[in-house]
């Protein structure tokens, strides 16, 4: 059976996140159910990972098999994004090798979130509203302190099925993108549940002066959930790259 990665988008906001769960709207349920109208069949798909409710993704890559290889990619993406809605768009597909793992191949995964420090109402819909007296520099330091191969227990959502919290945290720093507007670029080999937003909630509570940027090691050490800070709204995180350890390319 030929397998493919899917390259698309979404907005969050109208889905209790990507994966499929009963009585609710997910990502990955609106897309199976557009690829078994197109196919006539049930065709499971397998995420990158999953964003919780009202998480964005400028990118998420899912993998699928069909029984037959595809003959007209532009056809099948258009006939998917006719059925999908507004607030998904499918890219491309991309033929891989019939061992490919749309999540345990990932070698990165980048994760954005966005801050606005001027009253907006653009902004408020897909950013979050920080105090204008917020301290990035502060801020940058404790998130420097974050970055290696760390168990990040203290930021996880707790009671999942992960078996490890260990995570190799690559990249981890706030950019000053203009006019008020900040962004947390972060990157690891893998995220636990809920850990983008928790590290973004302990961060600001560094740039409040509640606490020193130092204090993120013992956080860190405690392995404790409620050492961290509080987990930042949904609506201002991207799920913004997803890397593989070999070339995608897509079906024209």
């Amino acid at each position: 059976m030929p397998r493919y990665f899917m390259r698309l988008s979404y907005c969050g906001a109208p889905f209790h996140g990507w994966q499929s769960q009963p009585d609710a709207v997910s990502v990955q349920s609106v897309i199976e159910d557009a690829l078994a109208k197109v196919m006539r069949r049930q065709v499971p798909i397998v995420g990158a990972g999953r964003t919780d409710a009202g998480v964005n993704a400028r990118l998420m890559v899912a993998h699928f098999d069909l029984d037959a290889p595809i003959a007209d990619a532009r056809r099948l993406v258009a006939s998917l994004n006719a059925m999908v809605g507004r607030d998904i768009a499918i890219h491309d597909l991309c033929p891989v090798a019939d061992d490919a793992h749309a999540r345990f191949d990932a070698i990165s995964r980048t994760y954005h979130y966005y801050a606005h420090t001027r009253k907006s109402p653009f902004a408020s819909r897909l950013s979050w509203l920080a105090p204008p007296t917020l301290d990035f520099d502060a801020m940058n330091v404790a998130a420097g302190l974050l970055i290696g191969r760390r168990d990040f227990t203290s930021f996880s959502k707790l009671h999942t099925d992960t078996r490890t919290n260990i995570c190799d945290l690559r990249q981890a720093v706030w950019q000053d993108i203009g006019d008020g507007n900040f962004c947390f670029v972060i990157t690891a080999d893998r995220f636990l549940r809920n850990m983008v937003r928790a590290v973004v909630g302990t961060l600001a509570d560094v740039g409040r002066h509640k606490i020193k940027p130092a204090d993120v090691l013992d956080i860190l050490d405690r392995k404790d959930r409620c050492a961290a800070g509080t987990s930042m709204p949904a609506h201002a995180l991207f799920l913004w790259d997803v890397v593989y350890p070999y070339p995608l390319a897509p079906l024209t």
